[in-house]
């Protein structure tokens, strides 16, 4: 009897790949983009019995290629920017909840392919997890048809964000923290560890970040730093600092 989650999955894989507007010529370039690392851990087989490949090395890559299509865009849509400027905006177009929030758009949570475990933990929402399978996908169309596709993706998937008002990015959200709070009179951030999920070799954590006075929240990240960072980021943003 055929799995109605399988269903499920194959037909927002073809709503996102509709989204998308490339028709792949290589779909397991798009089937491992979708894929988590946890996935590797016995969660499936493909037909040979072989553990998934996952979206790790397609994430490197698509961290690149993102980074330089948001370059070109800015170096065409901004003819007066500074380089300063240019930099602030490309940190904030490229950052994770950016990726994130335009997966997020496409749909790209339902498509996934994650362990069990990873799935009841809300895998198909966080952050993080979207966030690198944007990146993947980016690179899995530069990988089918080349630089032009890719593009061409990116455009639709980062219309909202490029039509927005430009975000600042800090390069160091604890110490932009830090400054705030002390200058405040709130005192000094502290961070801790609500979760820790995935592999040993594909951790995810989950920092919450306290500063009193103020209401706790939350960042995700694949170390410690990372989500500290996030969580730092999150706070200055919901106090209009950022």
């Amino acid at each position: 009897m055929t799995d109605p989650r399988q269903n499920r999955r194959a037909d927002a894989v073809r709503d996102l790949t509709a989204r998308l507007g490339h028709a792949f010529t290589r779909p397991e370039l798009l089937e491992t983009a979708l894929t988590h690392a946890s996935v590797g851990e016995g969660a499936e087989r493909d037909a040979r019995g072989r553990p998934f490949a996952d979206n790790q090395r397609q994430e490197f890559l698509g961290d690149r290629v993102l980074g330089l299509l948001v370059a070109e865009r800015l170096m065409r849509d901004l003819p007066d920017a500074d380089e300063g400027e240019m930099s602030s905006r490309l940190h904030a177009l490229v950052d994770k909840a950016a990726c994130a929030r335009a997966a997020e758009r496409l749909g790209v949570g339902p498509a996934m392919r994650l362990s069990p475990g990873e799935t009841k933990q809300g895998g198909r929402r966080r952050e993080g997890v979207l966030g690198d399978a944007m990146e993947a996908i980016l690179a899995a169309v530069y990988l089918d048809a080349g630089l032009d596709a890719a593009r061409a993706v990116f455009a639709r998937a980062w219309a909202e964000e490029l039509a927005a008002p430009a975000r600042r990015s800090l390069s160091n959200p604890k110490s932009a923290l830090q400054e705030w709070s002390l200058g405040g009179g709130r005192g000094l951030p502290t961070y801790r560890i609500v979760e820790r999920t995935g592999s040993d070799h594909a951790p995810t954590f989950t920092v919450e970040v306290l500063v009193p006075g103020l209401q706790p929240l939350t960042g995700q990240g694949r170390s410690r730093q990372e989500a500290e960072k996030a969580a730092a980021a999150a706070l200055l943003s919901s106090e209009g600092v950022i």
